[in-house]
């Protein structure tokens, strides 16, 4: 890969926050108020944040250790097992299919939120009428407007990565700088407005549609989910360790962007919670901006829609790059579709790029009949549920690690990680079945890991090769 651009420090956090900080602070006040009251809500927060700290620290420690395995962690999946086995190959290539489709339902998460706040100056893009019938489908004008934005982000995306990962980077830093001002600017304005009449009750049981009562734990095993939701990403430095300019950038990358991220997200959350009535919260299609609305009016709620498209373009750059680099970088470990390998000049994956976005515009297709915040709930409960596995993958085998010795030229450490490791794993197993004690969710995340067989009689290569195609174009890999 000679002519790939490397990126340092400040893009990998970037991409971290960027990342993170992503659809989930814009739409996750209303679906964490459905889920959970208020005391719910924080806590979900407190618990999640502990748990992906854990995580991180996963991250950190098997970048630092097993600095070879770089593209994220399904390539832990592989070293669980004997290298070169039937089962180390099958299990790589089937988190590796997992962890990419989350990505790409990750992706169109955001550029759907970014069509929705685009309604606040275009309310022509929530309109109802209809544009025409077919059976028993009706396809509105709003829907269709939400479709063709979201289509234009998508391959507009494609293209600004396509064409430099250095140049899409500084682009997804530039926008990471600007939601993070706004955003604690935003907490500030915030707070001299806090009600806190809006958060009464504190402490109550939940309802769901069925009429059944869902008591404290109930509620934070219903936001644990969504709450991971909004720490999905924080891999990326990991993912992109293989361009970074230093590894031992990767870590300090992955602490620093969790700790500003964490802040961000409890401080928009609770606020939020404090602006907005609790029903009204639970309706609304754009919280963030019905609360500022609250404080600065209708000028001020323009403002933030204008940061939040901002911060959703970057977003959707680095998830893009996050989605094409995953089944690239495995392929180049041997468990993936070799072809997946495949760069342009610039280094990218240009292949998996294509596919990915390919991919992506079907999830689009859900605009058409759901609303976006029905579209987002589902997307980002299977999109989550597809990241634990690897996530669980990643804290087992820092265990195996710890229990082999390798690595380790003493006991020093191996305690701590040890501990480290058990906390993040049994985290990543708690939610994990929090997520999936719905039925119909626990058959979706099951038919979906269980898709990735039919990749399987593609793997022919068993071993990692270092070739590239420097010249290989969209039209090429497209055939």
């Amino acid at each position: 890969m000679g002519n790939q651009q490397k990126i340092g420090f400040w893009i990998l956090t970037s991409l971290v926050i960027g990342n993170m900080v992503g659809s989930g602070i814009f739409m996750l006040p209303r679906t964490l108020a459905e889920a959970a009251s208020p005391a719910g809500v924080i806590s979900a927060w407190a618990f999640t944040g502990l748990g992906v700290l854990f995580v991180a620290f996963v991250f950190g420690n098997l970048g630092k250790r097993k600095p070879e395995l770089q593209g994220g962690p399904q390539i832990y999946a592989k070293e669980l097992f004997k290298k070169g086995s039937k089962a180390s190959t099958l299990t790589g290539c089937m988190a590796t299919w997992g962890y990419w489709i989350g990505n790409l339902a990750g992706n169109i998460a955001i550029v759907t939120t970014f069509a929705s706040y685009l309604s606040t100056f275009f309310p022509v893009m929530t309109s109802q009428a209809e544009l025409f019938t077919i059976g028993g489908f009706t396809l509105k004008v709003g829907n269709a407007l939400t479709f063709l934005v979201c289509t234009i982000v998508l391959w507009g995306t494609h293209f600004i990565i396509h064409k430099g990962i250095e140049g899409a980077g500084k682009i997804n830093l530039a926008a990471t700088a600007a939601k993070v001002t706004g955003f604690f600017i935003f907490i500030i304005i915030g707070l001299t407005a806090f009600e806190a009449s809006n958060i009464t009750p504190f402490v109550a049981d939940k309802t769901t549609e069925v009429g059944e009562t869902v008591g404290m734990l109930g509620q934070i095993n219903a936001a644990a989910v969504a709450t991971l939701w909004a720490f999905i990403g924080v891999e990326s430095a990991v993912v992109f360790s293989s361009r970074a300019k230093r590894q031992t950038d990767v870590k300090r990358a992955t602490v620093l962007g969790l700790m500003i991220t964490l802040a961000i997200y409890i401080g928009i959350s609770t606020l939020v919670m404090g602006l907005l009535p609790q029903e009204v919260l639970m309706t609304s299609e754009k919280p963030l901006i019905d609360a500022i609305e609250t404080v600065l009016g209708p000028i001020g709620g323009k403002l933030l829609a204008a940061l939040g498209l901002i911060s959703l373009i970057g977003s959707t750059i680095g998830w893009t790059m996050l989605s094409a680099e995953v089944p690239s970088a495995a392929a180049k470990q041997g468990i993936f579709i070799p072809r997946f390998m495949k760069e342009n000049k610039k280094g990218i994956p240009a292949f998996s790029l294509l596919l990915t976005n390919v991919l992506g515009q079907v999830f689009i297709f859900s605009t058409i009949s759901n609303s976006i915040s029905e579209a987002f709930n589902f997307i980002i409960y299977i999109a989550t549920l597809s990241y634990l596995v690897p996530y669980v993958i990643a804290a087992v085998f820092q265990l195996k690690l710890v229990f082999t010795g390798e690595t380790y030229g003493s006991k020093d450490g191996r305690l701590k990680d040890g501990i480290i490791g058990g906390i993040a794993t049994f985290y990543s197993i708690y939610v994990l079945f929090a997520g999936t004690s719905d039925i119909k969710t626990f058959i979706l995340g099951v038919l979906l890991l269980v898709s990735g067989l039919a990749f399987y009689g593609f793997m022919k290569q068993k071993e990692p090769v270092n070739t590239t195609s420097q010249d290989i174009t969209l039209e090429e890999n497209a055939s």
